[in-house]
């Protein structure tokens, strides 16, 4: 077995890794929240199942750049494949920023004085 051959393996048990919490994770968040409708706690469901979704995929995307990165700079080391990294880092980090702000209704920066 090749070097590269396991980094293809290990790049692809990453990206199953994050498919699975996506698709795990929204799940649960949602028959989490059926079951919250379902005992009468019907007025933060959608809030929380909104927040445990959104986590869900800020876990996934993070799983999903580190197989990225591992590719990257372990089976296709070329400019190009380093500049098709760059720009799937920089939409995934844009889209777990915007996320973030989303649920937590506040800018990173801001937390803090904001939980004071």
């Amino acid at each position: 077995m090749s070097f590269t051959s396991v980094m293809e393996a290990v790049v692809q048990g990453f990206e199953v890794a994050g498919v699975a919490v996506l698709a795990i994770g929204s799940l649960w968040a949602l028959v989490q929240a059926g079951v919250a409708f379902w005992r009468g706690e019907r007025v933060t469901v959608y809030e929380r199942a909104r927040q445990q979704v959104g986590r869900s995929i800020l876990l996934g995307l993070e799983i999903l750049i580190i197989a990225d990165i591992v590719q990257t700079i372990t089976v296709t080391q070329t400019v190009e494949s380093a500049l098709t990294l760059g720009i799937i880092v920089l939409v995934r980090t844009f889209l777990s920023f915007s996320l973030e702000i989303e649920l937590e209704g506040v800018l990173p920066w801001r937390r803090t004085k904001a939980d004071g």
